[in-house]
C-alpha cells in the first residue's frame, strides 16, 4: 500500500485552490496545547479506529502528527478502511519550519 505525502505548503495551496481537504491531527491533547494549526479535526491516534464514522469518506484526509510517523500509520489505517488519506510530510515540525515559525516545536 502506497501512502501519498503532501508538504504543508502543498496542503495550503490545494486548500486555496478550493480542494475540500480534511486536516486530521492525531496527536495527543497535551501536544495540541503546545502547538496547533487552525481548522483541524482532532482525534488522538489511539482513538481513530473507533471514531472512523466521524470522518467523511467523500473527502481527502490529510493526516498530521508531530513529525510524520504516526500520521503515516494512521493514513495506512484510513486507506485500509476505504478512505482517501494523505500523510502530511514532516508533521507540525515542518509546518512550524516552513509555514508559521510562531508555532512552537517540541
Amino acid at each position: 500500500m502506497t501512502i501519498p505525502e503532501i508538504t504543508p505548503a502543498e496542503f495550503l495551496q490545494r486548500r486555496a485552490n478550493g480542494d475540500s481537504l480534511i486536516l486530521l491531527d492525531v496527536r495527543e491533547d497535551w501536544e495540541m496545547s503546545v502547538a496547533s494549526v487552525q481548522g483541524v479535526v482532532h482525534i488522538p491516534m489511539g482513538q481513530v479506529e473507533s471514531r472512523l464514522s466521524e470522518l467523511d469518506k467523500n473527502k481527502e484526509i490529510v493526516v498530521l502528527c508531530r513529525s510524520g510517523r504516526r500520521s503515516f500509520e494512521i493514513a495506512k489505517l484510513l486507506q485500509s478502511n476505504g478512505y482517501r488519506a494523505i500523510n502530511l510530510a514532516g508533521g507540525i515540525l515542518a509546518w512550524s519550519r516552513d509555514i508559521d515559525s510562531s508555532i512552537p516545536t517540541y
